[in-house]
């Protein structure tokens, strides 16, 4: 498949364009010529030195990314920016990054991911952020103690325990995920009436407010709950007819 081909369709189906106007990140292709062929792909949460090595290790035409290197542009390119943009450039890959196009899309994205690792039905847009939403909301029914959604999310990729702000009720029903760093919408949360929200990392104040509102937060860690994404990416993209693999590099965070 041609690099420009495989751009557009995932600018396509991940409405990369809806999220241009309040996403730091540029999103879509950061690095790559205009054409070139696609025959191998690697995904991965981070573009780092650990990822962009091993893709390089593994003839990767192009890296996916939910974190790219470019938020907001580059005044200049020195130092890390340097160091990763040239091993890029020196070995053909290209860099393609999605982060809240990934964490908002409602099949593929981190949250659609969470809530089917935790079998929520009747799940609906959650996280408003500029006309768009980042994250996802469902219903567990039966319902479910929350030390099983822990039980749960503790079963996949991690380096980090699970902390669970229990402030709401022990059974648990109406659940709310925004992935990574998602406290700023426990407000939502609460005006929605959700009895969890699960995110990855917190902030003090969440504390204070979640334990007035009545409401749990499960902070099960930014890397960790982003996982899914990128992971939803390379399967679609295998099914397109190219070798596809996830690299993983775990973070503790």
């Amino acid at each position: 498949m041609d690099l420009r081909e495989f751009v557009d369709r995932l600018d396509e189906e991940l409405k990369t364009d809806a999220y241009a106007e309040i996403d730091a990140s540029a999103n879509g292709l950061q690095v790559g010529p205009d054409h070139a062929t696609v025959d191998r792909v690697s995904v991965s949460v981070d573009a780092a030195e650990a990822t962009i090595d091993e893709a390089i290790d593994r003839d990767a035409d192009v890296l996916v990314v939910h974190h790219g290197l470019s938020w907001g542009g580059f005044e200049r390119v020195t130092g890390r920016e340097y160091r990763l943009i040239e091993r890029l450039i020196r070995n053909d890959v290209a860099l393609y990054v999605t982060h809240l196009p990934l964490d908002g899309h409602q099949t593929l994205g981190n949250a659609a991911g969470v809530a089917d690792a935790l079998g929520l039905t009747e799940c609906e847009p959650f996280g408003e952020l500029g006309g768009e939403h980042i994250g996802q909301r469902g219903r567990a029914s039966p319902a479910i103690e929350l030390d099983t959604v822990v039980d749960r999310l503790a079963e996949f990729e991690r380096e980090q325990a699970i902390q669970v702000l229990d402030f709401g009720p022990e059974i648990v029903s109406d659940i709310a995920i925004v992935t990574g760093s998602g406290t700023d919408w426990l407000g939502e949360a609460i005006a929605c009436g959700v009895d969890v929200l699960i995110t990855g990392e917190g902030k003090q104040q969440v504390y204070h407010a979640a334990r007035e509102a009545g409401i749990s937060v499960v902070l099960a860690g930014h890397y960790a709950t982003e996982t899914f994404g990128v992971r939803a990416i390379a399967e679609l993209t295998t099914e397109w007819g190219i070798e596809s693999t996830y690299v993983s590099h775990p973070t503790g965070i």
